[in-house]
């Protein structure tokens, strides 16, 4: 079976960046807590349709038909993938290593959020204040757009769309209801739902439209991340 997707695909799910490790501050305002991070990658974009529909090919995965419709259509190619429920994470991060050569997985909600905050923990990716231009949010056009549209709203790392246009699914352990957590907001939220530290409970069997995923994966002696495969 193969794994390959084309080139530009392939270079785009490799394009990560690299966040440092450290000591960072977490958390909602009133509950900051310090937390003791590893060196790790972190995608610059979220998984684009064109990267799912690669998936999909590739695995035999079958997608929700709404996914699938997305997946299909060339002029959301390089919008945020959706519709895919935990366990569909899980599996594009498991075509992704075979796809990178490398252990790639979800990031947790710590990295996520600290890729997000930067070293300054700044509550949006860019900065202290919100900024609807920045981001895909409800103050815009209330849709997804594709990954690289608000450059201005990057992370200090590098990472893009860490606010808005879609949830993140992130790889902590479920809560005891067997929930898991989703992170950075979609189209629909306003500033207060963008926030870097928000973590959101979802049902891991639920796929829906407005939830995505970002790869990661460890950094070691190796030494940089590449920007693509």
């Amino acid at each position: 079976m193969a794994i390959a997707p084309p080139p530009a695909t392939r270079a785009r799910l490799g394009d990560a960046v690299a966040v440092p490790g450290g000591v960072v501050a977490l958390g909602e305002p009133g509950e900051e807590r310090q937390v003791a991070l590893r060196s790790f990658a972190i995608g610059r974009y979220p998984l684009t349709n064109a990267g799912l529909r690669d998936f999909a090919q590739a695995t035999g995965h079958r997608l929700p038909p709404d996914a699938a419709a997305r997946a299909a259509a060339e002029v959301l190619a390089d919008h945020p993938a959706t519709g895919l429920a935990f366990d569909g994470a899980l599996a594009v991060c498991a075509w992704a290593s075979a796809v990178l050569g490398r252990p790639v997985r979800l990031p947790t909600g710590d990295e996520w959020e600290a890729a997000a905050r930067g070293a300054d923990g700044r509550p949006y990716p860019w900065g202290d204040v919100f900024d609807p231009g920045r981001c895909a949010c409800a103050d815009g056009a209330w849709t997804t757009t594709p990954v690289d549209a608000h450059p201005a709203g990057a992370a200090a790392c590098g990472a893009h769309d860490m606010a808005g246009n879609v949830w993140e699914w992130v790889g902590d352990p479920p809560d005891a209801d067997g929930w898991r957590r989703v992170r950075g907001g979609c189209h629909l939220d306003t500033g207060w739902g963008l926030r870097a530290c928000r973590a959101l409970p979802a049902d891991p069997l639920r796929a829906t439209a407005t939830t995505g995923l970002r790869i990661a994966w460890d950094l070691d002696a190796r030494g940089p991340t590449r920007r693509s495969p």
